[in-house]
């Protein structure tokens, strides 16, 4: 079974179906609804009981993989993290430039997210904190490929406010949810400053705050000591 929810106070058929579990990948879209104040209704779909494999939602995301989406407006789904902040952001009008540059540069910060950020920091966290012991040479290769990422992300924030530039996107939207886990991956945001100044001042937004509490999780957004 899927457990649904409702955080909107009046449902209305303007509204998108998010199914999702509490992951990295899992959280970006429903900070990403909370940002840009879009209706929508929550299913939760169950890893631990394989409930990405239910036929319902093949339907929605062939690979059975969360999160997915269905616009109630238009009968449009999608599947793939990104490509729902795409087309959140489209639909919505908010957190993507307008302008070809900034929209590219949007574009190549999630990209960037996507083929790096969540394969890497998902891998560290698998042999670091859930199977631990498990192969040490794997550890070590995804924690050191996960501290290069911050490094390019350090450097990057370091020139910006943000990952695409001078103003919120949905490329932080993607990488936020993943820094956020830092703490499963045994990194030290105080060794990124402008990494650490970034995630802070994200994790205090309200509407970051109102998307991570997702599905009855209230663990706390963990912040650097």
């Amino acid at each position: 079974m899927l457990w649904r929810v409702n955080p909107q106070p009046e449902p209305s058929f303007h509204m998108i179906e998010l199914y999702t579990w509490t992951t990295g990948n899992g959280r970006k879209p429903s900070i990403a609804l909370e940002e840009m104040g879009l209706a929508y209704e929550i299913q939760g779909v169950d890893l631990a009981k394989n409930e990405q494999y239910s036929a319902e939602f093949t339907l929605l995301s062939p690979n059975n993989k969360i999160p997915a989406i269905r616009d109630r407006d238009t009968g449009q789904t999608i599947f793939e993290s990104g490509a729902i902040l795409l087309y959140l952001a489209e639909k919505s009008g908010k957190f993507l430039p307008k302008d070809e540059a900034g929209r590219w540069s949007v574009i190549q910060w999630l990209m960037w997210q996507m083929g790096g950020v969540g394969p890497m920091f998902g891998q560290a966290m698998h042999f670091i904190h859930y199977n631990p012991g498990a192969s040490d040479y794997a550890a070590n290769r995804y924690l050191t490929e996960a501290k290069r990422l911050y490094s390019v992300l350090d450097r990057r924030l370091g020139e910006a406010a943000y990952a695409a530039g001078e103003d919120y996107t949905i490329a932080d939207m993607a990488i936020w949810p993943w820094v956020a886990r830092h703490p499963m991956q045994t990194v030290d945001l105080n060794e990124y400053p402008n990494v650490r100044r970034w995630y802070v001042e994200i994790a205090n937004r309200p509407s970051v705050q109102r998307g991570w509490s997702i599905l009855g999780d209230t663990s706390p957004i963990p912040l650097p000591g």
